[in-house]
């Protein structure tokens, strides 16, 4: 089962890269984002699509142009996340047949954002709209529309999420942060899907 987690590994090196994708894997965590703000990313995306990218999809995040969208695609990445819905990326990143997932805030970006050809819409950072700003967006949203809820979620708030109409979350520093050991990311990522399982199965 492709569990709708997204491990964001923001500030990872290329020497941590590929036992941390692998505790992540085996964890039961394979939606892998390396934002594109940490050192050296498409290193690390190269190496991690490489070893790991038939078992999990591998990608970046802090996408903002078209530029980047073409140097992960040479990365081998297959996944295209951004902090806001730029169509032009959106497009970028659909020409390149990857998956597109922009941030969005409003309905206006929401549905800008799957006009324009998104996969699934990550709300960032979730806890500005509140779980009661996404009930009311989700009540006009196409039916099917995925949409993953980024930024102040985790464990003790999954099922208000999940009921507001969250398909899925992002998870950054509660999982990763630069200096966490690949035993310590494991423990997270097993905790995590757990409280995962127990609310979205």
């Amino acid at each position: 089962m492709s569990r709708k987690l997204i491990a964001i590994l923001r500030g990872i090196t290329p020497a941590e890269a590929l036992p941390v994708t692998e505790a992540l894997i085996a964890a039961g965590i394979t939606r892998i984002e390396v934002p594109l703000n940490s050192p050296d990313p498409l290193q690390s995306i190269a190496a991690m699509a490489q070893a790991f990218g038939a078992e999990a999809l591998i990608g970046a995040g802090t996408v903002l142009t078209p530029a980047d969208v073409h140097a992960v695609k040479a990365a081998g990445g297959q996944l295209i996340v951004s902090p806001n819905a730029d169509a032009a990326v959106i497009e970028a990143t659909k020409r390149a047949d990857m998956q597109s997932w922009p941030g969005v805030l409003t309905p206006t970006e929401c549905f800008a954002a799957l006009a324009a050809g998104a996969d699934g819409l990550k709300i960032f950072p979730s806890f500005l709209m509140g779980t009661e700003g996404l009930a009311a967006i989700r009540a006009v949203l196409p039916a099917g529309t995925e949409v993953f809820a980024v930024g102040g979620v985790g464990p003790q708030n999954f099922d208000a999420w999940r009921r507001a109409g969250a398909s899925g979350f992002g998870i950054g520093t509660a999982l990763y942060a630069p200096g966490r050991s690949a035993v310590d990311i494991a423990a997270r990522a097993a905790d995590l899907v757990a409280a995962y399982d127990a609310v979205m199965q």
